[in-house]
């Protein structure tokens, strides 16, 4: 019981989860130094490290072993450092600011920075498939657990959903498609953060739905909140550039419904995430006060 307490906050989980992201990555040596040293400096930038927390808080929340689902936690934050590392790249949005500091591409440069998003990428699989974190969970949960992110991730996940947003630019975009785009581009990853939790915990099915549903209005609701933030907050509070969408021509919830509007939509949405929970027997409270923290940040 102690050592549950001792993780039932998020910066409890946090600090779990940075300390594994240090014993993951390889060390900087060799003709492999400056990509390895890129790749830290995007992984190890901080951040709110919402999708990893997420993994735990699920698995524990099912019943499951946080140790053992902690490498597939750092796993998920691999893809998603991963992602914005080529989200900011010139061919993309082409922001030279990430939490603060300049983009990997700038600070490094760009094929660099290329190059250690796809050593990333890669990194999170050989962490989830290692023999260590099969020991851990099994060969089968290890396999699925992987399988859950490499969808998501993929093709017709956040990979979709970045294509969409760069086909977007310049066009009328309604809302429905909008939405498709930030559940692929946004979404995506928080539901298979979600869904590697429950996996780990060898949650039921009921379990396994209501994390779902948690992710979906979660992930819009976080969506919603960044579009009305890049209307409402400076550079220097959100620790990147603001207006960029504006300035590629691109729609935004802001644009779409005002500012009013998207407010209520994130609270409702939220609201829906915190009702998902219900079905659970265990104790909510930390995801239920995550989600309202999600929804009324400032950065």
């Amino acid at each position: 019981m102690e050592k549950a307490k001792q993780i039932d906050d998020a910066q409890g989980y946090v600090e779990k989860i940075e300390a594994a992201l240090r014993e993951y990555l390889p060390a900087a040596a060799g003709r492999e130094e400056k990509l390895m040293r890129a790749m830290e400096y995007s992984l190890l930038a901080g951040g709110k490290r919402v999708r990893p927390v997420l993994t735990l808080a699920f698995c524990r929340l099912c019943g499951g072993d946080v140790e053992a689902a902690l490498p597939f936690a750092c796993a998920v934050e691999m893809i998603h450092t991963y992602s914005l590392i080529h989200d900011d790249l010139p061919c993309m949005d082409d922001d030279d600011m990430r939490r603060g500091r300049p983009s990997n591409h700038v600070a490094f440069d760009e094929a660099t920075a290329l190059l250690a998003g796809d050593a990333l990428l890669t990194l999170a699989f050989e962490r989830m498939l290692c023999a260590q974190s099969i020991a851990l969970v099994g060969a089968e949960r290890a396999a699925r657990a992987a399988g859950i992110l490499a969808t998501q991730a993929g093709w017709s996940g956040m990979v979709a959903g970045q294509v969409i947003d760069l086909m977007s630019e310049g066009r009328q975009v309604t809302l429905e498609q909008l939405k498709e785009m930030d559940e692929k581009k946004t979404g995506a990853l928080i539901w298979a953060a979600v869904q590697i939790g429950c996996e780990i915990a060898g949650a039921p099915t009921q379990y396994r739905e209501a994390a779902g549903l948690y992710a979906r209005n979660v992930g819009l609701a976080f969506q919603i909140v960044d579009d009305i933030l890049d209307q409402t907050a400076d550079a220097a509070q959100l620790g990147k550039p603001i207006g960029s969408d504006a300035a590629n021509d691109k729609a935004t919830y802001v644009s779409l419904l005002g500012l009013e509007r998207c407010q209520e939509l994130a609270q409702q949405l939220t609201a829906g995430a915190v009702k998902a929970l219900d079905v659970f027997d265990g104790d909510t409270s930390f995801l239920r006060s995550l989600a309202q923290s999600l929804a009324q940040r400032k950065k």
